[in-house]
């Protein structure tokens, strides 16, 4: 039983951190912030490398740096995970 409460007051700990981690990914005119629970924090558009005949290219840095965020974000917290999960043999973990 003890284990169990250790573990989840691990993963709260966890969980608090990762809601205070900041990633940012700037891909072209754009920069987006999102915290460690993929939330996105913002989303700022560089105005001077922005090309308005383009927004085809804005579109995909956008996808592009929502994507690159997210991928970040979950690294950092598989990372912070490892340190209760490495014993317990769950999958993913």
């Amino acid at each position: 039983m003890f284990d169990k409460a250790k573990m989840l007051y691990e993963l709260k700990k966890i969980q608090s951190a990762l809601a205070k981690e900041t990633i940012e990914v700037e891909a072209g005119a754009v920069t987006v912030r999102i915290n460690g629970e993929q939330k996105i924090k913002s989303v700022v558009i560089d105005r001077d490398k922005l090309d308005v005949d383009n927004l085809d290219l804005l579109e995909k840095n956008i996808e592009s740096a929502v994507t690159q965020a997210i991928t970040q974000s979950q690294q950092v917290a598989a990372e912070k995970m490892k340190a209760i999960s490495g014993g317990l043999g769950i999958p993913g973990l």
